[in-house]
């Protein structure tokens, strides 16, 4: 495993972090905790060392069942990652969409990231992770009805408090990260970014390089599409969300298909997946720190940590965004 700096904090993240969406099982169709935290620590046994989870996710599923797999490991030896500002538990705040919880509840989801809603979700996120800090805090998604000032300022006292290690940002823009400058020293932006969601290098990554901010980059595998796995015609489980999204239209499933069987016989050259092919190609990108790599159990865990031992040259990667730059996705 590769593990990288922070920028602007002293943590170190393993290159290939564990994301921990999926294993919440909300907008997933549902989840096994005991594959979960076989994956969590699968993952740290190969050097995984870095979690990233969200109470939104499962609403508070998700961190419950990072706690439980993080029992019995040194504390210093990992470091979680979580965010706020996303309420399923209040109507504070800008709405963002409906859902339904894993038991089939109707819930509404809001972005709300007001000073008091701040602490007491930083509070509630020690509690099912239990553990007495957090190493990096992030906003999940901007909220159009609370001033950057107000959340970055809760966020500063947590700093103060030793509640948090390092604040982060995800899903803002390049406008968004420097006005939450303007009250805080941000460390990291964590963005979609995959071979077929490159939109951040247009303006995002140029400015996080000259201003040392990492980049986390989520959805890699674009959700497991780029994993070669899904073909047309795939049945999903019902709550599923990934049918309703762009990469997961017939046409663009068809499209990415083919574009990964142009790349198939250079990972079938260096003895690995396609999606250890993919993840590698992620973290060797300008700009990106880090990729967070969901598992919903052991064998996807190690398969993803493995990507690490991967090694592309820059002949590699220039014959992958050949391919890529020929790919046209409807929207």
């Amino acid at each position: 495993m590769e593990y990288r700096q922070l920028a602007q904090t002293d943590l170190k993240l393993s290159a290939i972090t564990f994301g921990a969406w999926a294993i919440g099982g909300w907008m997933w169709g549902g989840t096994e905790r005991k594959d979960a935290v076989d994956a969590i620590r699968s993952s740290y046994n190969l050097g995984v060392t870095s979690i990233d989870t969200a109470p939104v996710y499962g609403q508070g599923l998700s961190e419950e069942i990072v706690g439980e797999a993080i029992k019995g490991i040194p504390r210093e030896k990992l470091q979680i990652l979580t965010k706020y500002g996303m309420r399923w538990d209040s109507k504070k705040g800008a709405f963002a969409f409906s859902s339904v919880d894993n038991s089939g509840k109707p819930i509404d989801i809001y972005k709300y990231a007001g000073k008091e809603s701040v602490i007491k979700e930083c509070e509630d996120s020690l509690r099912r992770l239990g553990t007495d800090y957090i190493d990096l805090y992030q906003i999940h998604w901007p909220d159009s009805t609370t001033p950057v000032s107000e959340a970055m300022e809760a966020v500063s006292k947590l700093l103060e408090q030793g509640k948090i290690l390092a604040a982060g940002v995800c899903n803002y823009d390049k406008a968004l990260m420097m006005e939450a400058g303007k009250t805080i020293s941000l460390a990291s932006n964590q963005v979609p970014y995959s071979m077929v969601e490159r939109s951040i290098e247009k303006e995002l990554v140029p400015y996080c390089i000259q201003h040392n901010k990492s980049i986390l980059a989520y959805s890699p595998l674009q959700r497991g599409i780029l994993t070669g796995k899904i073909k047309p015609g795939h049945k999903f489980a019902p709550g599923d969300h990934r049918p309703g999204t762009r990469f997961y239209k017939p046409e663009n499933i068809v499209r990415i298909n083919e574009f990964l069987e142009k790349i198939k016989p250079m990972a079938a050259d260096k003895k690995s997946s396609l999606s250890q092919l993919v993840i590698r190609w992620t973290i060797d990108q300008p700009g990106i720190t880090i990729a967070l790599v969901g598992a919903r159990n052991a064998a996807q865990a190690i398969e993803n940590a493995e990507a690490a031992d991967i090694s592309l040259t820059k002949e590699d990667i220039t014959f992958i965004n050949g391919e890529l730059n020929k790919l046209e996705l409807v929207n």
